[in-house]
């Protein structure tokens, strides 16, 4: 196993070209004004995107002909197109591998459950974080996505699960987490212009409710406390795995610039800002961090720093390529749950879902089809 640097500025690639999800509605108004069209058919483009959920001027008959070429030339060019597509639990999870304009690679993962239906989605092609028992981590940053290669992924989920390919059947798409390829607070700006394309309501987004959306961090502490003041009510998932700088500073390197006291600090601030519950999520990992004192240790600063306001995502860790580690036993598991809430802070499991295709957490890597 390799260690790597944090790598926080993206590698200078050329981005892709100018996307209608790119655009907030004025900005889309004023392209479409600015190519000779009529400013409402800036409307009538994004409710066929956002609504329809298509990007096929064909079937675009409310806009005349010529105009639809030219609108879609310029404002609806192809972003990401599907290399590889896996399902697993019966279809009910879906991994698909996506080929961005330049060659790099990023994979999303879509899942049904009885009450929902969720996309993990990537806002990184690779990630610069490091983290020794990611593989994504492991794989380093190729760039940042664009606001419109994440919002693609969405796009492009919400119709396969309106087309039922999602066992289920046919439902909307319910849930967005920020769990996928990537440090999204790292692509900040681009990441918080999904959030806002992804909630807006029709025709100006896809209208999902911001608090279905979880944007996830390593803990980047001034861009927390940055996105506390943007009056979003999203869903912030912490990735702590430890309770303690030593054991943080190995499995999550980010750590040595933002230790765990200035992390939860600014999940506090986050919490009082919104009024929203904070995700802490936590891989156990045998015998690394799955120790009864930091079981206790986690629930009492949770305790001291979130109160009701804090709720622990255990994750017996998934195996990836390379990896020393191992996940812990389910004695250790319930063991480690109880300890927690004893000190007074809700704590789960997750049902870990497609680990057999590598699209569980941790396991997005983006190998070539």
């Amino acid at each position: 196993m390799t260690s790597l640097p944090l790598v926080f500025d993206a590698p200078k690639r050329g981005m892709p070209p100018r996307h209608l999800a790119d655009l907030a509605a004025e900005e889309l108004r004023e392209a479409v004004a600015g190519l000779g069209e009529k400013p409402f058919r800036a409307q009538q483009l994004a409710r066929h995107y956002y609504s329809r959920l298509t990007a096929e001027p064909g079937v675009m008959t409310d806009i005349p002909a010529a105009s639809r070429g030219k609108l879609a030339d310029a404002l609806l060019p192809s972003l990401i197109t599907p290399a590889r597509t896996m399902g697993c639990d019966g279809g009910e999870t879906v991994k698909t591998l996506w080929r961005l304009h330049d060659g790099a690679l990023v994979e999303s993962v879509l899942m049904g459950y009885a009450d929902r239906v969720t996309l993990c989605v990537s806002s990184q092609a690779g990630c610069g974080m490091a983290c020794p028992f990611c593989a994504t981590g492991q794989g380093g940053l190729t760039r940042n996505l664009s606001t419109a290669e994440i919002v693609e992924q969405v796009r492009l989920a919400a119709a396969a699960a309106r087309d039922g390919k999602v066992a289920g059947g046919p439902r909307n798409l319910s849930n967005v987490v920020f769990m996928g390829m990537g440090e999204p607070l790292a692509n900040y700006n681009r990441v918080l212009a999904a959030v806002r394309r992804i909630t807006s309501p029709a025709p100006d987004g896809l209208g999902l409710s911001q608090r279905s959306v979880v944007v996830s961090t390593v803990g980047l502490v001034p861009a927390i406390k940055r996105l506390a003041g943007e009056g979003l009510s999203v869903t912030l998932a912490v990735s702590l795995h430890a309770p303690d700088d030593e054991l943080r500073d190995t499995l999550v390197p980010v750590n040595t610039r933002w230790p765990v006291a200035e992390v939860l600090a600014a999940a506090q601030g986050y919490a009082r800002q919104t009024g929203r519950r904070v995700s802490v999520e936590y891989a156990l990992i045998r015998e690394v961090n799955d120790q009864p004192w930091r079981a206790d240790l986690l629930g009492g600063l949770l305790h001291q720093a979130l109160g009701p306001l804090a709720h622990v995502n255990l994750i017996p860790l998934n195996p990836t390529p390379g990896s020393k580690w191992d996940a812990s036993s389910p004695e250790a598991q319930r063991e480690f749950v109880r300890r927690v809430r004893a000190k007074g802070v809700s704590c789960t499991v997750r049902d870990t879902r497609g680990q057999e295709i590598a699209a569980a957490c941790g396991q997005l890597a983006a190998a070539p089809a």
